[in-house]
């Protein structure tokens, strides 16, 4: 649902936020915007400090198989020049490392015989 027609809806910033998934400030600005004529905020998509070193992070997991560690990672990005904390890194690397797993699950079918399919 749009912000502002939720806001027209219950009156409340904190319930128009809990229906539309956002902040109750971003309803208040987007209201506040409004009432004084201007163009809503736009929403703007920031970068993570990581991402200038995304490529090569998902090369270490690929080679790995999923299974390098966070403080390796960190330590291989220092000495590239990353200037985040270790936490960033290990945030950024988890999910690196899920999506990593998910393309490459084994599929376990079990072996469910059928009358007559095997007799031959």
């Amino acid at each position: 649902m749009e912000i502002l027609a939720a806001y027209d809806l219950t009156r409340s910033y904190r319930d128009a936020a809990k229906i539309c998934g956002v902040s109750h400030n971003t309803v208040r600005s987007y209201v506040k915007a409004r009432q004084e004529g201007a163009q809503a905020p736009v929403a703007r998509q920031r970068g993570r400090m990581t991402d200038p070193f995304l490529p090569q992070m998902i090369s270490w997991v690929e080679q790995s198989r999923g299974k390098i560690r966070g403080d390796v990672v960190h330590e291989k990005l220092i000495a590239l020049g990353f200037t985040g904390c270790e936490r960033t890194t290990r945030t950024t690397l988890a999910e690196l490392k899920a999506k990593y797993r998910a393309r490459n699950v084994r599929v376990h079918r079990p072996w469910t015989p059928e009358p007559g399919l095997w007799l031959l």
